[in-house]
C-alpha cells in the first residue's frame, strides 16, 4: 500500500547559536509527534562570517544522536573526546551522543561563498541514552547511489535496490536517503511499516503519494503508514527521504537534551554545573 500524505509542513526561521538563520521543520516536543525524528533544520544561508563568534559554539548533547548533512559549504567540528574535522559538501557525520558530549560546529564558506545542509535529531531509546558516545564520519566518496529510470538515490542509511548505506548499527532503524528525480521521472521506495516517514523537498518540485499530491520546495511532508512511497516530478525534484522505527517511549525535552524524565534532565544540568558531565 502506497503511504498517503498526512501533513505538509512549511517551515519557520530561527536563530539558533551564534546568530545562524534556519529553516525549522520540527523540533524536539513532549507530543513527539515524528517519533524517533526529534528535530529538522535546513541551514541554507549566505551571510555567514567565517570565524569563532559564528556557528555552534561548544555546547553540550546528551540522549539523542544529530545527522549533518552538507551540501555546500563546509562545517569544521571539534569535541571534548579530542575528535576534530571538517565535513565537506556531500559528507554525512553521524554522531551519537549517548551519556554526553561537548562539541563544536563552525560553518565555512564554499567556492559558491554560501552554506548550505541539514541537521536532524534522532531519537536514542532509555536503555541507549547513556551510551559511550561515537562518530560515523562518513565521507561523500563512499556513500554510494543507485540509479533507475531517471533517479538518483545517495544512499546514506537503509538499502535501496540492493545498494546498501555506510551508517549502520543505529537503533531507530533508519533510512536516510538524498532523492534526485530528472523532469518526466518516477520512482517508488520500499518503506516498512511502521516506521514514520518523512520527506523534505529542497528543490523543484513533485507529485507525492497514490494521490499525487503536489509539493513544491521548501516543504516538509509527513506521510501515512504504508509499505511504500510514491513520487513523480514533470519538472525535477529532489528531497532527503527519512524513515526510522518509533521508539514509543515518553521524552523530556530540555535544549541540546532528550532525556525519559524530566528527573533525567535535572541530573544532566546539574552534572554540568559541577563538571561531571563528560565521563572518562
Amino acid at each position: 500500500m502506497s503511504r498517503s500524505i498526512v501533513q505538509i509542513v512549511e517551515p519557520q526561521y530561527v536563530i539558533e547559536g551564534a546568530d545562524v538563520l534556519l529553516r525549522r521543520s520540527f523540533g524536539p516536543r513532549r507530543s513527539n509527534d515524528y517519533d524517533p525524528f526529534l528535530l529538522f533544520d535546513h541551514f541554507a544561508f549566505n551571510d555567514p562570517v567565517e570565524g569563532p563568534i559564528q556557528g555552534f559554539p561548544m555546547h553540550p548533547h546528551r540522549g539523542i544522536e544529530t545527522v549533518t548533512y552538507i551540501l555546500d559549504g563546509s562545517v569544521h567540528h571539534r569535541d571534548s573526546l579530542g575528535n576534530a574535522g571538517l565535513i565537506g559538501p556531500g559528507d554525512v557525520q553521524w554522531m551519537t551522543s549517548g551519556r554526553g558530549i561537548m562539541h563544536e560546529e563552525l560553518p565555512r564558506r564554499g567556492p559558491t561563498g554560501s552554506i548550505a545542509g541539514f541537521q536532524l535529531w534522532v531519537n536514542l531509546p532509555a536503555a541507549l541514552k547513556m551510551t559511550t558516545p561515537r562518530y560515523q564520519g562518513i565521507s561523500a566518496s563512499t556513500i554510494p547511489a543507485a540509479q533507475r529510470d531517471g533517479a538518483t538515490i545517495r544512499v546514506v542509511a537503509g538499502e535501496v535496490d540492493g545498494v546498501h548505506g555506510p551508517v549502520t548499527e543505529i537503533a531507530a532503524d533508519p533510512i536516510y536517503l538524498d532523492v534526485s528525480l530528472k523532469a518526466g521521472a518516477a520512482w517508488a521506495c520500499p518503506v516498512p511499516r511502521a516506521h514514520t516517514a518523512l520527506a523534505y523537498v529542497f528543490e523543484g518540485s513533485g507529485c507525492f503519494g497514490p494521490e499525487e499530491t503536489p509539493v513544491e520546495a521548501v516543504r516538509m511532508i509527513v506521510f501515512d503508514d504504508g509499505d511504500q512511497l510514491e513520487v513523480r516530478s514533470d519538472s525535477g525534484v529532489r528531497f532527503m527521504l527519512m524513515a526510522g522505527k518509533p521508539i514509543r517511549e515518553p521524552i523530556a525535552p530540555y535544549g541540546p537534551f532528550v532525556m525519559n524524565t524530566n528527573a533525567e534532565i535535572q541530573q544532566a544540568l546539574q552534572e554540568l554545573r559541577n563538571g561531571t558531565f563528560i565521563k572518562a
